[in-house]
């Protein structure tokens, strides 16, 4: 199977490696052509446009940074829809609108190729090793064709159910997840300014209830200082607002989340939309003048588990009726 990959950012670069590293067939592109050049220098080809690698390749995955990226890239003269055809797959990678992206699949299913959105959750450090979780969103013999491909990308890969069902998923573990950043921030502050040691209350943290993966990866970046989790307030502000159009969309009279969607605003107004996510936490330490830090903590994070051949996580009801 030859694939392409389109998108080289902070999460896509990482997911090309991997499939470089496994030694996968690769085409990439990117619209920075020196994002590409470690990766022709690894043996990948550059595509000129997407639609010659719709031509050129079996499979071709976008991880783009927002759902009019990914649809420039589609629908573009020379875009992927150009070029596709009947027996080829597209696999949506990006975090999307759940109704853009099955608007995209049917334009790709109208071309005799299948479409599968498949999402990954659980940071860069965990896409650079294969270590990472997939959602896939698609029928299930599709599933099953790209699932030797998914396990090597992933660790643990969900048949999530139709196209939609991935995206809408993808955005409640982001919504989560913020949840989890803009509380712990909280708990980080009011603990400096009682007095209680930092490294310790990280500690304290990770060893209870209040723990969580956000608690115990951006909390480390945090407390160094760099708060390099290579993700941005903008993309937060993107996927919390997708979740709240869904609650939206559905008649649910969310109270949490129109203030998060509010409180990353502000901090896109103060510090910049490309800002990193977790300096969220400057609002309070501005609010404050305490400075949320503490000695023995990295500056990004890494992976130390082995990377290893993936599977497919069944959900208990499934298991169930199998």
């Amino acid at each position: 199977m030859k694939v392409g990959f389109i998108g080289l950012g902070n999460v896509g670069g990482k997911l090309a490696g991997s499939l470089l590293r496994n030694g996968y067939e690769t085409m990439v592109r990117d619209l920075d052509e020196a994002a590409a050049q470690p990766f022709i220098d690894r043996g990948a080809s550059f595509a000129q446009s997407p639609k010659e690698m719709a031509m050129a390749c079996d499979l071709i995955i976008t991880c783009l940074p927002s759902p009019a990226a990914c649809a420039a890239v589609m629908e573009a003269e020379d875009g992927v829809l150009a070029g596709i055809s009947a027996g080829k797959i597209w696999a949506e990678m990006s975090t999307t609108d759940v109704e853009e992206v099955k608007r995209l699949a049917q334009l790709v299913e109208a071309t005799g190729a299948s479409a599968i959105e498949c999402p990954v959750s659980g940071g860069c450090h965990r896409a650079a090793t294969g270590n990472i979780s997939i959602f896939a969103g698609c029928d299930r013999p599709t599933f099953e064709r790209m699932l030797p491909l998914l396990t090597t990308l992933g660790r643990r890969v969900l048949h999530t159910g139709d196209i939609g069902s991935a995206s809408i998923l993808k955005v409640m573990t982001n919504y989560l997840a913020t949840a989890n950043l803009l509380t712990m921030c909280e708990a980080m502050v009011t603990m400096k300014a009682a007095g209680v040691d930092l490294a310790t209350t990280y500690e304290a943290i990770a060893i209870s209830s209040g723990t969580s993966f956000v608690a115990e990866t951006e909390g480390q970046v945090i407390l160094n200082g760099s708060r390099d989790i290579s993700f941005t307030m903008d993309l937060v502000s993107k996927d919390i607002g997708l979740f709240q159009q869904i609650s939206e969309r559905h008649g649910v009279p969310l109270e949490i989340s129109p203030l998060m969607v509010e409180i990353f605003k502000d901090g896109e107004a103060r510090y910049g939309p490309r800002e990193l996510s977790p300096n969220i936490i400057r609002r309070l330490e501005d609010a404050t003048g305490l400075e949320i830090l503490a000695d023995g903590f990295p500056n990004e994070m890494h992976d130390d588990e082995p990377e290893e051949p993936g599977y497919e996580v069944v959900p208990r009801s499934r298991k169930m009726t199998t």
